[in-house]
């Protein structure tokens, strides 16, 4: 599998490009912000984009949304019980004295135990709510794209609407922390990881 990774918007959201080596197929999570940078790097690799996937609403990780979607023609996927915030993306980017376009609706909304397939790519989906009602992770083989679910020695806040402190805990320990310890995890900011490093040193979750 390709795996491309750019940091994007002023926030410095992880953005991941994912190509299947065999048909060139792809998928984009989270494009917040600079499509230009996204739009380059899959025209470099030679990828043809599939899907634009949203591993939550929030403007940060969904600003580029309409602009990638235009310019590609790909389906945008989120789960269901985010897809009110793909129409105030504009207005929570204005929150944060940022400027954001709101998303065009979903072409697919998805949930537990789905897959989205590109290529010979096959991704799970993991409902891992708490940062928000309708987050997802993402597992394929041993890579696991969380969004802003888990961080390297951290988690997610819960403090914006739709958070619960409880509910994101739980998304953790019971679901994440059931994969093997050599998954390595995407984070939707800050550096990579691994389950097992989280699990013996995440101090929100030990």
């Amino acid at each position: 599998m390709i795996i491309k990774h750019l940091e994007v918007g002023p926030l410095m959201v992880n953005c991941y490009i994912l190509g299947c080596e065999s048909t060139k197929e792809a998928v984009v999570i989270d494009p917040g912000d600079d499509v230009d940078n996204i739009l380059a790097i899959l025209d470099n690799a030679g990828l043809k984009l599939k899907y634009i996937i949203n591993t939550h609403g929030h403007f940060d990780h969904a600003g580029g949304n309409n602009r990638l979607k235009l310019a590609t023609g790909a389906d945008l996927i989120i789960h269901e019980l985010d897809v009110p915030m793909l129409n105030i993306i504009s207005e929570s980017a204005g929150a944060w004295g940022l400027s954001a376009e709101n998303s065009p609706p979903p072409d697919r909304t998805v949930g537990e135990d789905d897959t989205i397939t590109f290529g010979e790519i096959t991704l799970r989906v993991i409902h891992t709510p708490g940062h928000s009602p309708g987050g997802i992770s993402l597992l394929t083989d041993d890579h696991l794209f969380v969004g802003d679910t888990l961080f390297s020695g951290s988690i997610g806040r819960t403090d914006f609407p739709g958070g619960s402190h409880g509910t994101l805990i739980s998304s953790i320990k019971d679901k994440l922390f059931l994969l093997g310890d050599n998954v390595k995890v995407y984070c939707g900011h800050g550096p990579e990881t691994t389950i097992g490093r989280e699990k013996q040193y995440n101090p929100f979750v030990r």
